[in-house]
């Protein structure tokens, strides 16, 4: 039987109740799952720190023997060569996203064949999360119950309410 070691990407900033589903759930599914922090050269400005990032979803994971966070920079297929994974994990909640999904997997396939991607729907109830959107409720005041568990919760809104003011009164977020 094989070692199936399978890797979760993602910025993961916030963490929301779509991707602790998804982590449970690959969790069940895969020997190891990596769920690897990605430092997105695009974005700039984060809400929370790599190491945030990695400290919270490791609280968010700790039940969890099979599943390892972690953070990586550069190709997501370097990376699980470095790891020795064969899978990737990817999240499809809409059909904008499979088209995006596709091409990565497709190109990562052929840069390294050996890994496969997994695409997995979220639970019914997050289909429309994403942590770009949690990012936004929460700069507007919007209610986040049930979108990241309340210790994340507590966390954004600190952060928000921290970046939303500055001295002179103006909107830094």
């Amino acid at each position: 039987m094989k070692n199936i070691v399978a890797i979760y990407p993602g910025s993961f900033d916030p963490v929301t109740n779509g991707h602790l589903d998804l982590i449970h759930r690959g969790s069940k599914l895969f020997d190891r799952l990596i769920v690897a922090i990605a430092r997105n050269m695009e974005k700039q400005a984060t809400l929370f720190s790599m190491d945030e990032r990695k400290e919270m979803l490791e609280a968010m994971t700790a039940d969890l023997d099979n599943v390892e966070v972690d953070t990586f920079e550069g190709l997501l297929v370097a990376y699980c060569i470095r790891r020795n994974a064969n899978a990737v994990l990817r999240g499809i909640r809409a059909i904008s996203d499979y088209e995006f999904e596709l091409q990565m997997a497709l190109m990562n396939r052929k840069m390294e064949p050996r890994v496969e991607t997994i695409f997995m729907m979220p639970a019914e109830q997050y289909s429309y999360l994403s942590s770009r959107i949690v990012r936004e409720i929460a700069k507007l005041g919007g209610p986040l119950k049930g979108l990241v568990p309340t210790s994340v919760e507590e966390r954004v809104r600190e952060r928000v309410a921290h970046r939303q003011i500055s001295p002179v009164g103006k909107h830094l977020l």
